[in-house]
């Protein structure tokens, strides 16, 4: 279960209408997650280390990020974040 880091261009943002979804926000904090469906992201602004048991990635602001469905990780949020989002 690896998560997947990209940036993408702005026709795929605009194809996938990114800028629909609902947007979350956190300030700097850490806690534990468990994600129970697939969910999508372009993080707007901030910087994440997130660590599951197989790696430890760090993304911010520009970034796609996908998480896998089933991982368990830990979050530390960096700098504040905003972010879109979609669960599929």
């Amino acid at each position: 279960m690896k998560i997947e880091i990209s940036k993408i261009s702005k026709n795929e943002i605009s194809e996938m209408d990114v800028f629909s979804w609902p947007i979350w926000s956190c300030e700097v904090s850490e806690f534990n997650w468990e994600y129970d469906q697939q969910e999508s992201c372009l993080l707007l602004e901030g910087e994440v280390e997130v660590k599951s048991n197989i790696e430890t990635v760090k993304f911010g602001g520009g970034d796609f990020v996908v998480f896998p469905k089933g991982l368990k990780c830990k979050w530390k949020v960096i700098r504040p974040v905003r972010k879109h989002y979609s669960f599929s």
